[in-house]
């Protein structure tokens, strides 16, 4: 099973701009998610619509290709990139893995859990999910910004929301996480390359506006989520602070398991 992974890179950022190309343990976010991710694929490419990202990707050697600068989702982003990608070298890939540029500790395991999701035929898109755990609190499980996601069977995704779903009926809010193994999710999606062309081409849905999330738009158009559980979280990187805590965090693996 070949498998690519595309990662989307844009300079512009309300939040934090020029995230992919500030400094984490001496060398760009961009360059941090592309070595992760390399060596995993059979091919790893950044996406990106900024001349700035794109020398300094080429600079450390790393593959990449210029994409629109209007797309208005990474998912667009990557669909653009795999076609140009594909059609430039004459190659077809099984899996798209869409690798978020602000994800420089992303697991093998997780890379490995998305891929494995289309071993099953009817895997249209595959992603992760976590479980909250009772330490994590309440606070973090009502957290508008962590998306949760109810499981059907086959491990098929029914609904992702920002509220809390399932709502637990006659038990007091503070035990619902003793009460029930809620699933937070985690925003590593793949794709077969038929399946992302269709994505891309459909118009917004009713459910996707009301929550902001698209994946409603492919649940109301009848593709097959398939999710595996993990547990474990990596450190994303959206706003400076975040970066803070991506450089100690990075500090601590380099205690833990010697220089990276």
């Amino acid at each position: 099973m070949k498998s690519i992974a595309i990662i989307p890179a844009r300079y512009a950022s309300t939040r934090f701009p020029g995230k992919p190309l500030a400094q984490l343990g001496g060398k760009p976010v961009v360059q941090r998610v592309y070595e992760k991710v390399a060596p995993l694929v059979d091919m790893a490419v950044v996406a990106t619509d900024d001349e700035r990202i794109y020398d300094v990707v080429e600079q450390f050697k790393g593959k990449v290709v210029m994409t629109s600068p209007d797309h208005k989702s990474g998912t667009d982003r990557v669909q653009e990139a795999y076609t140009k990608v594909s059609q430039a070298l004459g190659v077809t890939y099984d899996v798209v893995i869409n690798v978020q540029g602000d994800e420089p500790f992303i697991a093998a395991q997780q890379i490995q859990a998305v891929k494995d999701c289309f071993m099953d035929a009817r895997t249209d898109i595959a992603t992760l999910v976590k479980p909250f755990h009772p330490e994590d609190g309440l606070e973090a499980l009502l957290n508008p910004n962590s998306p949760k996601v109810v499981l059907g069977a086959n491990s098929q995704a029914m609904y992702f929301s920002r509220s809390v779903i399932p709502y637990l009926r006659g038990v007091e809010q503070s035990e619902w996480l003793q009460k029930h193994t809620f699933y937070k999710h985690i925003g590593l999606y793949a794709y077969r390359p038929e399946a992302l062309a269709k994505i891309t081409a459909m118009e917004q849905t009713s459910l996707e506006k009301a929550e902001s999330l698209e994946q409603l738009r492919w649940l109301e158009n009848g593709m097959h989520i398939t999710v595996r559980v993990v547990d474990i979280e990596t450190v994303g990187i959206d706003t400076p602070q975040d970066l803070e805590r991506a450089e100690q965090f990075l500090m601590n693996l380099k205690k833990e398991k010697g220089s990276l």
